[in-house]
């Protein structure tokens, strides 16, 4: 069974998950002996995350890396107390996670507006600092995202999620005739001719191997769904019928098909602590081999379609944000 996530499509080969670079927070301002003035704190730098904005588009836009921060106003006869200096705001993506050249973790923005203090500024002349300044904090970060999948694979041990991954993607997961092979998730890409890339992830939810048939299957994999993140169940989703070169294979097929015309007929099948609370509703079913590698290539054009259309409905959404916000600001602008 193929789920589908998160609806960015990795554009071209570049695509970047790792960006290092520096920061640095501004200087002090001087401090006015005479008088005993005291200078502005230096500017911080800050990482804020926002939406629509890539490691990639960071790189190309500032090619030197280098993120600093204004300096502190002096002291003076004017003002004593010296201005705080400009702090410097690098929008990042969200899901980013904040690493040091050793691999600590020293931060992470997971949402949309969520900050960061990647620098801090020095602090200005003052008495205690004989009215000299202070440096301001400097180091280089890697802004390593968080890579998830945009499509998983969801199925019990032995459906064939290893096969079937290695057929239609690059990856390249052990196989073999016994339950388990994969112990951890693994992740590929599926290419499309026009270059564009679809990640794709196979994984397991349960420990039991019984056999069942494919419609008990499906609500079983169904209601570990909802256990496991209710919200799953109502994410698009595609059904794969896997190893269609057995022996009886279209006759199990036509059976699940009616099946899923009319899935509470027959959820007696199972006890009643299985039944999941909702049914889901596949977009497609495709019935797949990945031995004769019958149904392969509309499996692949099937999770191309949704993922295109699952782009253009939060394309579509945004567009329709984006012009709220500007009908608000032009109405809040004719009223002053």
């Amino acid at each position: 069974m193929v789920r589908c996530g998160a609806a960015l499509l990795r554009k071209y080969g570049n695509f970047i998950d790792d960006l290092r670079v520096y920061v640095r927070g501004g200087t002090g301002g001087m401090g006015y002996p005479r008088l005993g003035g005291e200078g502005g704190r230096g500017g911080d730098v800050w990482f804020v995350a926002r939406e629509r904005i890539t490691l990639k588009g960071i790189k190309e836009k500032y090619p030197q890396k280098r993120f600093v921060a204004g300096t502190g106003a002096n002291s003076s006869v004017r003002a004593l107390k010296g201005q705080k200096g400009k702090d410097c705001e690098v929008h990042v993506p969200p899901g980013i996670s904040l690493l040091t050249d050793d691999g600590k973790q020293i931060g992470e923005l997971n949402a949309a507006g969520e900050r960061f203090l990647a620098a801090r500024g020095g602090l200005g002349g003052s008495l205690a600092t004989n009215f000299l300044p202070c440096k301001g904090q400097k180091r280089m970060i890697h802004l390593d995202l968080k890579l998830i999948a945009d499509v998983g694979l969801v199925g019990f041990p032995n459906a064939g999620k290893s096969s079937l991954l290695s057929k239609i993607s690059l990856a390249k997961p052990e196989i073999a005739s016994y339950p388990f092979t994969t112990i951890q998730p693994k992740i590929g890409k599926i290419m499309y001719a026009d270059y564009k890339q679809v990640d794709i992830s196979g994984f397991q939810l349960s420990l039991k191997t019984q056999f069942r048939t494919a419609f008990e299957t499906i609500l079983l994999l169904t209601k570990e769904l909802e256990l496991y993140k209710e919200e799953l169940v109502t994410k698009p989703a595609l059904l794969a019928i896997n190893k269609m070169d057995l022996p009886c294979a279209k006759d199990n097929l036509n059976e699940l098909m009616s099946q899923l015309q009319n899935p509470h007929d027959f959820s007696h099948l199972l006890d009643e602590e299985m039944i999941p609370a909702n049914t889901l509703e596949f977009k497609e079913v495709i019935p797949v081999s990945t031995y004769t590698g019958e149904g392969i290539e509309e499996l692949k054009a099937c999770i191309r379609k949704s993922i295109d259309e699952e782009a253009e409905q939060e394309n579509e959404e945004y567009r329709k944000k984006q012009l709220l916000l500007l009908q608000t600001s032009k109405e809040q602008m004719s009223r002053r």
